[in-house]
């Protein structure tokens, strides 16, 4: 697992909590939080770059760039920062090979 440099939660833990998976492995977030929120409280960076070697965990954390883009097991993709995770989400930090 790459790691996204000490993201800690500060405070809101009294929300239900639900499950995903990413890259095939299960992790733990709060109901209402974003994908983005979930994975980089997970301890997971968001996606490698695709200009360098680089792991990215998000830049403008409101929708305008094109940053935060992972895909769904399924094959769309979806903005981290604005998708709230659900409950047995499976998403991935690749397109599958199916993906255009």
């Amino acid at each position: 697992m790459i790691t996204a440099g000490g993201i800690v939660r500060l405070a809101e833990f009294g929300r239900a909590g639900v499950h995903f998976f990413l890259d095939g492995q299960m992790f733990g977030a709060l109901a209402g939080d974003t994908v983005l929120t979930a994975m980089l409280t997970s301890g997971h960076a968001l996606r490698k770059s695709e200009f360098g070697p680089e792991w990215r965990a998000g830049f403008c954390l409101m929708g305008a760039c094109q940053d935060c883009w992972v895909w769904q097991d399924e094959g769309p993709r979806l903005r981290a920062c604005s998708t709230l995770v659900t409950e047995g989400m499976r998403l991935r930090t690749t397109p599958s090979e199916s993906w255009p």
